[in-house]
């Protein structure tokens, strides 16, 4: 589901970024900082051969939970520096439409789709069976656990609550996310359907992970929305076998 050459130059234009000495900076980085961590260990475990199936720790399958871990560390430790992650009561109302627009998110990612909704050729990276062909239940429990939990918040940290509110204004933490424009909303969608194979799919999640951002002024929803699909995207690639998505 991953677009690795986008993350090559993602982490290139995140040093050029990061290499000046504006403090203005510091906020954005600080909310790029886990996703670019992930994304390095992403390009470690792909330049790695499989193994195969039945392998023991040293499986490159282990490294997505080291990638969950690394992102996870940097999210704790940099909490303090996360605002817009402040415990804040949630409303059943809006949590009830996370939870539908998620699903809606997933139904759409599992639909099919034209050659040209497709960035590359599916491959399966991630095959959690042994050598018998049985599915290894640790494996799937890590790879579940990181998408569902850790996953949601890191990206929408990034691509809605950054880099949207970035595009239309550098001192981001200053523009409320109800005022972020449509303009913002679509570029930010746009190059977050860079980093999936199913761009198309991407895109209108990022808009639709954004539009709720957008009207509840709360990340957390967004976080709900996103956590949602990948759970059921989950529980629908161990249940089809369908290792592709993963």
């Amino acid at each position: 589901m991953r677009n690795e050459y986008f993350y090559v130059n993602f982490v290139t234009a995140f040093f050029s970024f990061a290499s000046t000495r504006d403090a203005a900076r510091r906020d954005a980085i600080v909310r790029a900082l886990p996703f670019l961590l992930f994304i390095c260990v992403l390009a470690l475990r792909s330049a790695l051969p499989t193994g195969g199936t039945g392998q023991t720790v040293k499986d490159s399958h282990w490294l997505y939970g080291v990638q969950a871990a690394v992102a996870c560390g940097a999210l704790v430790l940099l909490r303090n520096h996360y605002s817009e992650l402040a415990r804040r009561r949630l409303a059943f109302g809006p949590v009830l439409i996370s939870l539908l627009a998620g699903g809606v998110v997933f139904i759409l990612w599992i639909a099919p789709m034209p050659g040209w909704a497709h960035l590359g050729a599916p491959t399966a990276s991630f095959i959690p069976v042994d050598g018998a062909g049985a599915l290894r239940w640790d494996l799937i429990a890590v790879r579940s656990c990181g998408a569902a939990l850790v996953v949601p918040v890191m990206e929408e940290l990034f691509w809605r609550s950054f880099l949207m509110r970035w595009i239309d204004k550098r001192n981001f933490l200053a523009l409320e996310p109800r005022m972020s424009s449509m303009t913002a909303m679509v570029i930010s969608s746009a190059v977050f359907a860079l980093a999936h194979d199913l761009w198309l799919c991407a895109f209108c999640a990022g808009l639709i992970y954004a539009q709720i951002y957008r009207r509840t002024g709360n990340i957390w929803y967004a976080v709900v929305a996103h956590a949602t699909t990948n759970l059921m995207l989950a529980v629908w690639v161990v249940s089809k076998s369908a290792w592709t998505y993963w």
